[in-house]
């Protein structure tokens, strides 16, 4: 098993959670960003089916 070869300071540690967690953040805000503009009919970016065919599918 691959054992570290020094101890990792706690800055470099924090550091490197930090970053995580704003990357995590951003990817959040664009998912709910992109979901409310779905709902709102205003997404230009994103590909979907529109209702009708989904109506047609069931009959």
């Amino acid at each position: 098993m691959a054992v570290p070869k020094k101890k990792t300071s706690k800055s470099k540690r924090n550091m490197r959670r930090a970053s995580w967690k704003r990357k995590a953040e951003a990817h959040a805000q664009r998912a709910l960003s992109l979901g409310k503009s779905i709902l709102t009919g205003r997404a230009t970016g994103f590909v979907y089916p529109p209702a009708e065919a989904d109506a047609e599918d069931e009959e």
